[in-house]
């Protein structure tokens, strides 16, 4: 899987270095589910068959409806739900379905942030032992004093000020909160953080200002991100190349600017065109075709592509797999895709 820089330099950041941190092949995570008391057991393809790298110091956006596989896909990841099949590379140590004592280590270099920061933060701990916890568990910052300072500086990298440190959650704003969550996570100096829809549930303006952070905290820190959402726009800000999730599976995935600027797969285009344009003669001017339908079940295995209901350019041989375009900066699964790069 080959792994590109333009998009890094189009944003006017340090390019990044092409080694990837993180490997994602063939990955399944398959649940099963009772259909009822008389019935067998089937199974959901939450995720099914998911392929893609993240380079040092790069941003991967995943995004797609709400159901697709992308908050159980960087679940597996962690290794907070084993996966079915498939492997799990994390700078060249395959880390998929490893014992908790095996995986323990690897939990200091890929860290988490999430969606709710009502949610994700404890009620009873002020932020002073919310972000201490976790340097506690690996043994950073031997005293409270040491641990105090760091607190601070941490802290004043998230914008917020460290005499803060000893009030509680509730007495924070939602983006605070998140600032607190992201504090977290950097607690143990990682190199791949899992942002999980982390702006969802704040403001726009707020959305804004977490998206700008986080971007300047990886030209800091040389981190890198797997970014999920939902909302383009956000992706855009901030990632390198995008991946379009349906159905468990990767419809297309290419750089940043490439995607957008020139969409090949039917959901993509789609997905774009229901995306509102910050330009309100433009906005109210374009023609929308709305996305018909809703996502099939993932209880059934769809041989062919799982769109194949719901696209406008369906044709008979959409009932077989589609291939990957395997080797391109710009992947694709799509045969309608294939026939137009051909």
């Amino acid at each position: 899987m080959s792994t590109s820089n333009s998009a890094q330099k189009i944003r006017g950041v340090t390019e990044f270095n092409t080694r990837p941190v993180l490997v994602v092949k063939d990955l399944q995570v398959h649940f099963p589910a009772p259909r009822g008391f008389f019935d067998s057991t089937t199974v959901i393809r939450a995720v099914d068959g998911v392929s893609f790298d993240i380079a040092e110091g790069e941003t991967l956006g995943l995004v797609g409806e709400s159901g697709c596989g992308k908050s159980t896909t960087a679940r597996a990841i962690l290794n907070l739900v084993p996966a079915t099949a498939g492997e799990v590379w994390f700078q060249g140590k395959q880390i998929a379905n490893l014992p908790s004592p095996a995986m323990l280590p690897f939990r200091r270099e890929i860290q988490m942030i999430f969606q709710d920061p009502f949610a994700s933060l404890n009620p009873r701990m002020t932020v002073f032992q919310i972000v201490t916890e976790p340097m506690k568990i690996f043994k950073l910052h031997d005293g409270r004093q040491e641990r105090k300072l760091e607190v601070m500086r941490l802290l004043e990298l998230v914008g917020l000020n460290p005499r803060l440190m000893n009030r509680y959650p509730h007495e924070f704003s939602g983006g605070q909160r998140q600032r607190i969550g992201i504090a977290r996570a950097l607690a143990v100096q990682p190199k791949l953080v899992v942002c999980d829809e982390p702006v969802s549930a704040l403001d726009v303006s707020i959305q804004a200002q977490v998206i700008n952070l986080l971007m300047e905290l990886q030209q800091k820190l040389g981190l890198s991100y797997l970014f999920i959402a939902h909302d383009l726009a956000v992706v855009r800000h901030i990632a390198t190349r995008v991946g379009v999730m349906y159905l468990g599976r990767i419809v297309e995935l290419a750089e940043s600017v490439a995607l957008y600027d020139d969409p090949r797969h039917p959901y993509t285009q789609a997905l774009l065109n229901a995306a509102p344009i910050p330009d309100p003669v433009a906005e109210r001017q374009r023609k929308r075709v709305p996305l018909q339908g809703e996502p099939p079940s993932p209880d059934h295995l769809y041989p062919g592509c799982p769109f194949v209901e719901r696209c406008p350019v369906a044709e008979p041989i959409c009932g077989e797999r589609p291939p990957q375009l395997e080797g391109s900066d710009h992947r694709v699964s799509c045969f309608q895709a294939k026939s137009e790069d051909a």
